[in-house]
């Protein structure tokens, strides 16, 4: 059977407890016979068993002796509770012993852990669920730093093609206006890109200050700044906001509304509408009357470089790190965020961040 950590406490207090009191009765007696000795010359006798460690007979007495039997009980006393301490407290070591060899390359370690459920293996267990979120980190960082460096290959390769093609031959100057063109939104896709990453590993370090700001305000605003791109696409941008106040940084709050907005006006259709939904509760909504959204592609559409479109390397719709950066951005905030698909298509986005006060 075995032991649990509750039982070999009890068995150690069993076995220290009467070891203890010998300890100190033998302690107490021979330390008052030393002082005896040293006063008088006259050790004291009980009767007991401690006489028979050391004569209480004065001719017989030592204080030497009584000195180094004192100082051998004592380190044999203080060795056997170390042994105990190291052998009731073997589970845990067992557990730290374990942990410590987690790292990544081993990302599969677990303790499983099996018999009664008590503290060892309630600790065992938590562990458990610790490594299994910090081995969905790791990949989850594998993945994005895989990704991100597809993602800034393919457009670099793409200016080194262009870049050859200058070189390789004259060109004509509508050649080389298309060219520059091509190079120029190339440089502004790749600019965009490492602005998304940047922001996403500003939000993860969570926030520098928490500044109230009128959330409304920042939204009018940020609606305002996309009004014309709106109108060269056809769509119409529709408002309704109460006042409301929140606790975090304007720049990311903006970001986070202009990513929202941005998107619901990028993935629309020709004549079609966003809304934007800001009640006093902090509940902020943005939805678009774009194409069609199967509802199990929702969830994936937060994870990064992921697009309507399905492709991880289309880049005529954006770098793929809208939602993924208002995602970081409301849980910097101590909000929640999600999204719906319409039935009759396009997103609906629902933001939710705690009112200050």
């Amino acid at each position: 059977m075995r032991l649990t950590l509750r039982r070999r406490a009890l068995i150690a207090v069993l076995v220290s407890w009467p070891l203890g009191y010998y300890y100190l009765d033998f302690s107490f007696f021979t330390g008052i016979n030393m002082f005896r000795d040293w006063r008088t010359g006259i050790v004291g006798c009980t009767g007991r068993w401690e006489e028979y460690v050391n004569s209480c007979n004065p001719q017989g007495y030592s204080s030497t002796l009584a000195l180094v039997e004192l100082f051998v009980t004592t380190a044999v006393a203080v060795l056997i509770v170390y042994g105990l301490a190291r052998w009731v407290a073997q589970p845990v070591r067992q557990v730290a012993d374990s942990v410590s060899r987690f790292g990544p390359n081993a990302l599969g370690l677990r303790l499983r852990a099996s018999g009664p459920r008590d503290e060892t293996r309630q600790l065992a267990d938590s562990i458990d669920g610790m490594l299994d979120r910090l081995a969905e980190g790791y990949e989850a960082q594998r993945r994005f730093a895989s990704t991100a460096s597809h993602e800034l290959r393919t457009p670099l390769a793409t200016q080194r093609a262009l870049i050859e093609v200058s070189l390789s031959s004259a060109l004509t100057e509508d050649q080389l206006a298309l060219l520059t063109r091509q190079l120029l939104a190339t440089n502004e896709r790749n600019e965009r890109l490492v602005d998304g990453l940047l922001t996403l590993a500003e939000t993860e370090r969570g926030l520098m200050a928490n500044t109230p700001l009128r959330l409304d305000r920042i939204v009018a605003e940020s609606v305002e700044l996309y009004r014309s791109t709106a109108k060269e696409r056809e769509v119409e941008i529709g408002t309704a906001l109460e006042p409301v106040t929140v606790l975090g940084e304007e720049p990311l709050l903006d970001r986070l509304v202009s990513n929202l907005v941005q998107n619901a006006i990028k993935y629309n259709r020709p004549n079609g509408v966003v809304q934007v939904r800001l009640h006093a509760s902090g509940e902020l909504t943005v939805s678009n009357t774009g194409p069609m959204v199967a509802p199990e592609l929702v969830p994936g559409l937060f994870e990064p470089f992921r697009r309507l479109s399905g492709e991880r390397l289309d880049s005529s719709s954006g770098v793929g790190l809208g939602l993924t950066i208002a995602r970081s951005i409301v849980a910097a905030h101590r909000g929640s965020v999600t999204a719906s698909a319409n039935p009759e298509g396009g997103l609906t986005v629902t933001v939710r961040l705690p009112p200050a006060g």
